[in-house]
């Protein structure tokens, strides 16, 4: 007898094709897309964050996408937050008989969601303000290497540009007494069951997919940034951290060439890709790994592993 199919996540590293597989997946069982990408939840910032082309009702091949667009770069979008907006987007879908499939790579949403959130402090203001004022002086480096020292699990699941959540990470632990990782692994009441299904690339081509995108997207990054920055924002805001954006700020504001620029974005994103392809390895259950190759190869493992869970 099959059951009924609950909630598809959809992973994988930077540039291995969780979009389009999740597309082609929603064609096949009635579904809706919900983005698990901290980056693309920002408005303006599109060409580096490989946002799909939607048209006008924001669906992409009559499928709808949701948590895309939506935030002011100069925000933090957390993950409690994420959790709160893709539970509620995962009842929606489903009380409209559609099936919810999250597709992303940003690690903490991914694990946030399937386990549940632990109650952490609340932020502090002024602690915070103070740790901002101290990195201003000694730089990310300071950041990341005391990370290090107190909670090595968060440091090497924080991306060490990312200064917004490393100072949330050691506020929590002046606050609490406890490293953020400690909260990440308890969990809670309220973890949210799916399908997890990673994409599995072999090294050398994923570093060519990567080498590829980035070369296709870094043009109309730079045109995007020299558009938006200074007249618009700083650079420094939250949206603009992502791989890529970081060094297009600094070509804009004539720090780096273009060329050293593009290569910087490529260096950078291969090492996000392998970070995350090793946090992919031991941080969530995976139920199927679908060997990268062309988008039907992917598809029809990734329905196969649904049959599989449907009919067991």
């Amino acid at each position: 007898m099959a059951r009924e199919l609950e909630p598809l996540l959809v992973a994988g590293p930077t540039a291995s094709g969780k979009t389009e597989l999740a597309v082609a997946l929603a064609q096949d069982l009635g579904g809706e897309i919900i983005s698990a990408d901290s980056r693309q939840v920002y408005r303006f910032l599109g060409a580096g964050t490989a946002k799909p082309a939607r048209d006008a009702e924001g669906r992409v091949q009559g499928i709808p996408l949701h948590l895309i667009d939506f935030v002011d770069p100069a925000e933090v979008y957390d993950v409690g937050r994420f959790v709160r907006d893709a539970r509620r987007l995962c009842a929606e879908i489903q009380a409209r008989g559609h099936v919810p499939i999250l597709a992303g790579g940003t690690g903490l949403f991914l694990r946030a969601y399937l386990n549940g959130l632990s109650p952490m402090p609340k932020a502090d203001p002024d602690l915070r303000r103070r740790l901002a004022e101290r990195c201003e002086r000694e730089g990310l480096d300071w950041l990341h290497q005391r990370l290090s020292r107190e909670d090595p699990e968060a440091a090497r699941s924080i991306p060490r540009n990312n200064r917004h959540r490393m100072i949330r990470a050691i506020e929590v632990l002046e606050l609490s007494g406890r490293p953020i990782s400690s909260f990440w692994a308890q969990g809670r009441a309220g973890a949210s069951p799916a399908l997890v299904l990673v994409l599995d690339w072999q090294n050398t081509t994923l570093a060519q997919r990567i080498k590829e995108r980035a070369r296709g997207m870094w043009p109309k990054m730079l045109e995007e940034v020299r558009r938006l920055v200074p007249s618009r924002f700083s650079g420094q805001e939250p949206g603009f951290l992502s791989h890529g954006y970081r060094e297009a700020v600094a070509c804009a504001a004539g720090r780096l060439t273009d060329e050293k620029g593009l290569g910087e974005m490529i260096r950078q994103t291969a090492a996000y890709a392998k970070r995350q392809r090793t946090w992919l390895r031991h941080q969530i259950p995976v139920h199927a790994r679908i060997a990268g190759g062309t988008l039907q190869s992917m598809r029809e493992q990734a329905l196969a592993a649904v049959k599989e869970r449907r009919f067991s």
